[in-house]
């Protein structure tokens, strides 16, 4: 399937999928097996990094009660329970406007949530505390919506509205994520172009946002639905919705596939990750949950492909690079290098997780990927990166525009 292919709706469906995701990330798998990518697979390191993270997920929930993988863990972040600031503020609200409220403020954060660079932390006045990266982030992101910052109503502050969205400024943006000379963000332009685009979109779908916010994402997964959706219709849901405001990329039947790549190596040639639209399906469970929808099959989705996932692969020895200069150069997001790294994330990730559900004995829909994220792979890409790097970061150098990772 190259570019010039003539698209049939079912392709588009295919490409919109975890199906698709997986098989790129099984072919990139093959390829490496095979001497075909610019990494060498050890399949001898592949125990040692599931013990790893078996290790890292009792130290986190020793009871192994493990939320989902999602944003939501990122407000909580240094012990402190943000979350209820909000949930006191809205209690007088029916179930289904505190879901639409959530999800304003988690899609919003998750789109600012690429990387922040190795410089760039957020200061907390309440809690003196700085935060770095995706922490930092979270809780930026999370004050800039408790103030009003993406409503266009100042007597409804605890919403984005499409108005408020596409009136967001650079400064804006700037001064709540307290950004300087000292304590450059990378990307600021091009996370805010998203949220600005976000606006935009809402405003022209009006079937997936019926009520001219983010949240009202609720509303048509209700109409759509009813109150059982499963985990890969959700993530469609952010696809349709969401594709609109990525750059752009590769389109097909002029629909923007957002974090898919041409990679001639696999079927079709195209390479898909969904990294952001999953981390936001991921993140939209929980309020949907408190709400009273029934959300299944969320161990159909798949792992996410970013950095901390894939460098914990790096940094354990299950992968490496066969040219080791190549650590020291700068990489895109569009580079063989990067997507077969994505790609050999995502496989890898399902077999260490099926490896981890097998050895603590749970089945894949009590403990689905979701939660290995959550509780094992996640942190220990960040623990093994902080054990290598003082700086924890990466093994490889991104060159983020702040929308891919």
């Amino acid at each position: 399937m190259n570019n010039s292919h003539t698209y049939s709706a079912q392709d588009l469906d295919f490409l919109l999928s975890p199906l698709a995701i997986r098989q790129s990330a099984e072919k990139i798998l093959e390829l490496t097996k095979s001497g075909q990518t610019h990494f060498h697979y050890h399949d001898d390191q592949f125990e040692p990094v599931v013990d790893y993270v078996i290790e890292v997920i009792r130290q986190n929930y020793p009871a192994l009660e493990i939320p989902f993988h999602s944003r939501w863990g990122h407000f909580r972040a240094g012990g402190v329970d943000r979350v209820k600031i909000l949930q006191e503020q809205i209690q007088s609200f029916d179930a289904l406007e505190k879901a639409r409220i959530k999800l304003d403020l988690v899609i919003t954060s998750v789109l600012l949530d690429a990387g922040a660079g190795n410089i760039w932390s957020f200061h907390e006045q309440s809690t003196q505390k700085d935060f770095a990266r995706s922490e930092g982030l979270g809780v930026a992101s999370f004050y800039l919506f408790m103030e009003g910052a993406l409503s266009d109503d100042a007597d409804k502050p605890l919403q984005a509205t499409a108005k408020g969205l596409q009136n967001l400024t650079t400064q804006k943006l700037s001064e709540v994520f307290q950004v300087s000379a000292q304590n450059p963000l990378v990307g600021v332009e091009g996370r805010l172009s998203l949220l600005q685009n976000l606006g935009k979109t809402i405003e022209q779908k009006k079937g997936l946002f019926p009520g001219g916010r983010p949240g009202s994402l609720v509303d048509y997964l209700r109409a759509r639905y009813g109150d059982r959706i499963t985990g890969p219709q959700l993530l469609r849901a952010v696809l349709d919705g969401l594709g609109e405001i990525w750059p752009g990329r590769v389109k097909v039947a002029g629909v923007n596939l957002g974090d898919i790549w041409n990679y001639s190596k696999v079927p079709g040639g195209l390479a898909a990750f969904h990294k952001l639209s999953q981390w936001m399906t991921y993140s939209l469970i929980e309020p949907l949950l408190e709400a009273g929808f029934e959300i299944t099959e969320v161990e159909r989705l798949t792992g996410l492909a970013e950095y901390r996932n894939g460098g914990l692969l790096l940094d354990r020895g299950l992968i490496s690079l066969k040219d080791p200069g190549m650590a020291e150069q700068s990489h895109r997001p569009d580079s063989e290098l990067v997507i077969e790294w994505r790609g050999l994330t995502v496989s890898l990730l399902d077999r260490i997780g099926q490896q981890v559900q097998s050895k603590l004995n749970k089945s894949p829909s009590e403990f689905p990927l979701a939660k290995v994220l959550e509780g094992g792979t996640w942190w220990a890409g960040r623990k093994a990166a902080k054990a290598l790097r003082a700086d924890s970061s990466p093994p490889l150098k991104i060159e983020s525009d702040g929308t891919v990772f």
